[in-house]
């Protein structure tokens, strides 16, 4: 079931990406999907990095902003887990019924995964043309998902050229490659854009650490949204800045839901508008006086006030009640009703 929900173009989806929020920490892992579990989130997504398959010591950092790791490679070195502690990982997701995604940027990480059994899979931007990774991905047959924030059209087009050919389900999500990435560069016009262009799930995958963009793009119907998650904006790491609170999370995931309620029941404005046709007369108004009025009195339009409820003679007619005589005594404080009349 999560599996369809994940490709099926309606349904809400929110992805929560740890990234390296985890600080190399096992237990952080685990503590982030019973959190994400919690507040439910439908799949939590990590990241598989094996140093010496993936990078050299000539790769520099991006922003040096870790003082123990010397070097970017001593910095995935760090962040690396067996795998063994890869399945606890997996078994712990399954356990909570949180869906187990991890992205891989080796094709060790890959084929690591596919021992663990990951649900899915996530492409990573700078990935996409990678073809060590594409590969084993593709041959796997499980479903993809494919982030573009590096990529110009054509190159995207090349990889859901490939994609289709697959015969595998995907999503293509709008990125901007920018930690954390400001408003104006978030792009929610890519997505309408690519669901012309490409007719298949389209999500967003936003590193504002803001929440309106995965608002927004829900609002415009497209429900699939990837966010990073932290637990407290003053934790350490290159992530954080870029990610939302495993609460705001939460009401992002709620906010999806009721969206997707509201969006499943259209209502008949007709049929609803008869059927609070009770409700309707306590509000509308009717002819009440604006005085205490003598039997025997001639109504004049001044006379006439309009008051609620509408169970009376309705206002629309109060033209035709001017000359008719009152039958009894009538107090300001009670509706005018025909059998008053003469």
């Amino acid at each position: 079931m999560t599996i369809t929900k994940l490709m099926q173009i309606d349904a809400p989806f929110i992805v929560a990406e740890i990234g390296q929020n985890h600080d190399g920490s096992l237990g952080m892992c685990h503590a982030y999907i019973d959190a994400l579990a919690d507040v439910g989130a439908d799949a939590i997504k990590f990241q598989t990095h094996i140093a010496s398959a993936e990078s050299t010591k000539d790769e520099a950092f991006r922003v040096k902003f870790s003082n123990q790791d010397e070097t970017r490679y001593d910095y995935w070195r760090r962040m690396e887990f067996s795998e063994e502690q890869w399945h606890g990982l997996k078994a712990h997701a399954d356990e909570r019924g949180i869906m187990f995604l991890s992205t891989a940027f080796s094709a060790d990480a890959v084929h690591l995964l596919n021992r663990v059994g990951v649900d899915a899979w996530k492409i990573g931007s700078g990935d996409v043309q990678a073809e060590g990774i594409l590969a084993p991905i593709l041959a796997s047959g499980k479903p993809i998902i494919t982030s573009s924030g590096m990529s110009s059209w054509q190159e995207i087009d090349k990889v859901i050229e490939r994609l289709r050919a697959s015969g595998s389900p995907f999503a293509v999500m709008q990125c901007t490659s920018a930690y954390p990435t400001p408003l104006t560069d978030v792009g929610l016009n890519v997505l309408d854009e690519m669901q012309k262009r490409y007719d298949c799930r389209v999500g967003l995958s936003d590193h504002s650490g803001k929440m309106s963009p995965a608002l927004c793009a829900i609002a415009r119907g497209f429900g699939l949204v990837e966010v990073h998650a932290t637990f407290d904006k003053r934790m350490f790491g290159p992530d954080v800045i870029a990610s939302l609170t495993v609460d705001e999370i939460g009401q992002l995931v709620e906010f999806a839901r009721e969206t997707a309620l509201m969006n499943a029941n259209p209502i008949d404005k007709d049929a609803k508008a008869e059927a609070l046709a009770q409700q309707k007369a306590l509000f509308a108004r009717s002819v009440s006086l604006r005085q205490d009025c003598a039997a025997g009195h001639v109504l004049l339009l001044e006379d006439l006030a309009e008051k609620k409820p509408g169970s009376g003679i309705p206002w629309s007619e109060r033209e035709t009640l001017v000359g008719k005589v009152l039958r009894r005594d009538l107090a300001a404080d009670r509706l005018l009703r025909r059998e008053d009349l003469e």
